[in-house]
């Protein structure tokens, strides 16, 4: 009999899966040619009535059924991914995909700046050196940004970065399930949405695209993403970003041949190498505590 899994190795499996099925998320807004509002709109009901079907099944077949808003720090958590949703989108149509990828992949630095603060985690030094190369890479594709007239863009990206990390930090300090929660929160967005779109019109040339966006993508990628903070920590959680931040520039520049600029290729090698290593560092040794750890319970 095999053993069971571990729940570390649970959390690495469920965010590694949503970090992929996320990656076809930015390429399936851009073939759905619509305005930022009305894709936001279409989108975010796809995803609540999905959701809520899924839920009262699963509500319905088990009462073990995780909650929609566990307390007041479901709450927390669903304006965090609401109002990062709306960033986000906002960006896509502001910044090249591969400018808006690179930077979002910065909330790994936002989640161990915040585990430190708020969860006494204190960074190594090789997180500090980490962090410290993203700077430099954020920089020199924000500077592009400026010069490229699309500094409004790169500041969306990392609000909706920052806004990620801050969902996963509150997660795993509560250690509650979140699942349900960061798909409840696109009703914030939802709202806004249908507000925008009452004022500017409706503006969507495909929207089977956003369909399948919201009903199968989403779901996917959002109920395991906020899962896995339960079993591990959050910077290991915001390395799977990096899923999106490396494929979702190749899926756009083999649809629309969109070619990222000189700066953001560079800044962009920057973030990743050094998200990269830290996060293979930081797991190489976590597998190390846990066979001292294994070592000194042996009978």
């Amino acid at each position: 009999m095999s053993a069971p899994i571990s729940d570390h190795s649970k959390g690495l499996l469920l965010t590694a899966i949503g970090g992929l099925t996320l990656t076809v998320d930015i390429p399936l807004i851009k073939l759905a040619n619509g305005d930022v509002w009305s894709v936001l709109m279409v989108r975010c009901a796809t995803t609540l009535v999905v959701t809520a079907i899924v839920w009262a099944v699963w509500r319905a077949l088990s009462p073990r059924a995780p909650a929609l808003l566990p307390g007041k720090a479901g709450l927390a958590v669903a304006a965090c991914y609401g109002i990062g949703s709306i960033c986000f989108l906002s960006a896509v149509y502001h910044i090249p995909t591969a400018n808006l990828v690179f930077l979002l992949a910065f909330n790994t630095v936002f989640a161990a700046v915040l585990s430190w603060l708020f969860l006494k985690e204190r960074p190594r030094p090789a997180t500090l050196a980490a962090m410290a190369a993203m700077l430099v890479g954020v920089a020199i594709i924000v500077s592009d940004g400026i010069s490229a007239g699309s500094l409004f863009g790169n500041v969306l990206a990392l609000c909706s970065s920052m806004c990620i990390a801050s969902a996963i930090t509150i997660t795993r300090a509560t250690g509650r399930d979140m699942g349900f929660t960061s798909l409840v929160a696109v009703s914030l967005p939802l709202l806004v949405a249908i507000v925008m779109v009452a004022q500017v019109g409706y503006r969507i040339e495909a929207p089977w695209w956003i369909v399948l966006n919201g009903a199968v993508v989403m779901p996917i990628a959002f109920f395991l993403l906020a899962t896995g903070p339960k079993y591990i920590s959050g910077p290991e959680v915001a390395m799977f970003y990096l899923l999106e931040t490396v494929l979702a520039p190749i899926w756009v520049w083999l649809i629309f041949l969109e070619t990222p600029t000189p700066q953001t290729l560079i800044g962009g090698a920057i973030l990743i190498t050094a998200l990269l290593s830290h996060s293979l560092w930081q797991l190489h040794q976590g597998r190390r505590r846990r066979g001292a750890q294994a070592v000194r319970h042996a009978p």
